[in-house]
């Protein structure tokens, strides 16, 4: 077997460093420091990224290259890699060498599994090339950003290429699912372009909206819409129609709305595309919602939850029975609280069945159901087979109608847990809506033990978020006084208007939930049962401390530097006025008991 020469006999040699440095590098790492001799040589400032490729290289027979051309890179090797797994894992494919291997500018050549997934995305053998970190850095950013221009690119061809002369429903269908981007087929790669464009900024949704005279494509970022190109108008039927084939629609039907699926595979992960169009008056739109269907579930710690939140909604979940209502509208991460939750009681011993429309992620252990209205199999119906299954728990995608909801309560009385979504503002007007709807208040009173209003926020991006002094009108809005401020040792930050590379230049990254969970006691029960207002209610939690509004739980995360004032504001617009009181006034994290 070879045994490689160490690496401190190589810097040695290579005069990189002496004996001595070495050997306290050693030592640092026989008192528990636990990086490598390399990583700790630059730390101590002994030696520079750059030294210590050169001695990598030599170490391990790798190439070693001083900088990276990035215009010369072969920008077809990073179609399917995003910028953050590549800047990551300090990653990047650049050129197919002549025998056939492909070239990945590394720093680190044993980490085996980046290497191999850029084999899987590549289709070819790699052979790491030794690079240093910041000129590595730099040809990753460099390179992605000329890939960023391609989607420009793809517009000019666009605005460039002729318009078809051709009626849509001429369009030979044949030719535009053969045609390859070798092909003169300008609309197909514009489409594709669109879709890595979209899955490398992180957008959940894409939307195609004819105008009158304009073609506009917007993506939704964290929530929010974002225009990102204008193609010519004279190509939306060529855009719709290369869609519509790769969903496996009725091309030739504009008139009603349609839904279908275009399965991904991009950066190793299977992305999954839901397809939504719809006739307007200026021509058929399309939005295009983006599930990877690999994503990691998050667990109930990860979903932002405040210690005491944690605290209540881990009791909840290990009821043994009674309705638990998620609340909010659609994109406030209802589901993704769901599922987090379901997972953190999935066990063996516990039957858990879900309804839902559709199946966003598929849980391990879990059985669960899609609706399907063309075969008239409805919320209602599921339950209803369901609980002949002898269930423990069930989740209830949404209680859409009152069939659906005394089903619900039905199962909570005969000894189950269940899970439902609701379209309410807040968590007190989940209630209401259940009596609206004709459930006796009684039912609700006696079934109903949590109800859960939520939101998401836009996180600030930590690389470039600023300190932010804002003047006590704001703090007051926000239901922070100064003096909570000073107390709380918070240091309130604000978005940099013009961002980071990290944050692609949005001044946030990723967001987090806000929440608002009221626990049932005999109180509220009462109230309920008395056909109280959603308003009567609230106050009434708020006094016994049965819960935060929304605006309050972002107040605390403001104060814990994770999002913007500006942020809460924008999504709790109708507590305004609605709540007084400050954050020193909140529930102290004690879970209040409900009545058995």
């Amino acid at each position: 077997m070879y045994n490689r020469q160490p690496l401190g006999e190589i810097l040695v040699q290579m005069d990189k460093v002496d004996r001595e440095t070495v050997g306290r590098a050693l030592d640092r790492q026989e008192d528990g420091d636990d990086q490598r001799l390399g990583e700790i040589l630059i730390d101590m400032e002994e030696m520079t990224g750059r030294g210590l490729m050169e001695a990598l290289a030599r170490q391990l027979d790798y190439p070693f290259e001083a900088e990276i051309n990035a215009d010369a890179i072969d920008l077809d090797l990073i179609d399917e890699l995003e910028l953050g797994y590549a800047r990551g894992n300090r990653v990047l494919p650049f050129e197919r060498a002549d025998d056939g291997r492909v070239k990945v500018g590394t720093n680190d050549p044993l980490n085996v599994e980046a290497l191999d997934e850029i084999r899987f995305m590549t289709d070819g053998e790699v052979l790491p090339v030794l690079v240093p970190p910041d000129e590595l850095l730099d040809a990753i950013n460099t390179a992605f950003d000329r890939k960023s221009r391609q989607l420009d690119d793809g517009l000019d061809e666009l605005e460039e290429a002729e318009s078809p002369e051709v009626e849509e429903s001429s369009i030979d269908i044949n030719d535009l699912l053969d045609a390859s981007a070798d092909e003169e087929a300008p609309v197909i790669r514009f489409v594709n372009s669109l879709f890595v464009q979209a899955i490398r900024e992180r957008a959940s949704d894409i939307h195609i909206e004819p105008e009158e005279d304009d073609l506009t494509v917007r993506f939704r970022i964290d929530g929010i819409l974002k225009e990102v190109t204008s193609p010519p108008k004279r190509f939306h039927s060529s855009i719709i129609t290369r869609i519509k084939i790769m969903a496996g629609l009725d091309i030739a039907e504009k008139r009603i709305p349609q839904d279908g699926r275009i399965p991904l595979k991009m950066a190793g992960k299977d992305i999954d595309v839901r397809v939504a169009t719809a006739p307007s008056v200026d021509g058929e739109r399309v939005t295009m919602r983006l599930l990877d269907k690999s994503a990691v579930l998050l667990n109930l710690e990860d979903l932002g939850l405040l210690p005491d939140d944690e605290e209540r909604l881990r009791d909840l979940i290990h009821r043994p029975n009674g309705i638990i209502l998620v609340t909010g509208p659609t994109g406030s991460g209802k589901t993704t609280t769901l599922y987090s939750s379901l997972s953190e009681i999935n066990e063996t011993d516990i039957n858990i069945l879900t309804i839902e429309d559709p199946v966003e992620y598929q849980l391990e252990g879990i059985s669960q159901m899609q609706v399907n209205p063309k075969i008239d199999l409805d919320f209602a119906k599921g339950l209803r087979s369901y609980l002949r299954h002898d269930p423990d728990v069930i989740m209830v995608g949404e209680i859409r109608d009152l069939e659906t909801a005394e089903m619900a309560t039905q199962a909570s009385l005969t000894g189950h847990l269940v899970f439902a979504t609701l379209h309410t503002n807040d968590a007190p007007s989940a209630f209401t809506r259940l009596i609206d709807m004709g459930v006796e208040p009684f039912l609700v009173s006696s079934t109903v033990i949590a109800s859960i209003a939520q939101r998401l926020v836009r996180r600030l991006c930590s690389e470039c978020k600023i300190p932010y002094d804002p003047d006590d009108e704001i703090l007051e809005e926000l239901g922070i006084t100064r003096e909570e401020v000073e107390e709380s040792d918070g240091q309130i930050y604000r978005q940099r208007e013009e961002g980071c590379d990290e944050c692609l230049e949005l001044g946030y990254s990723g967001r987090t939930a806000i929440f608002e969970i009221l626990t049932v006691d005999d109180h509220v029960r009462n109230l309920v049962t008395q056909e109280e207002d959603a308003s009567v209610i609230k106050r009434a939690a708020l006094d016994r401390k049965l819960m935060r509004t929304l605006r309050q739980d972002g107040a605390l995360k403001v104060l814990q530097g994770e999002t913007s004032i500006e942020e809460v504001l924008r999504v709790t617009q109708e507590d305004t006025g609605d709540v007084e009181g400050t954050v020193d006034q909140m529930p102290s994290g004690d879970v209040p008991e409900a009545a058995e």
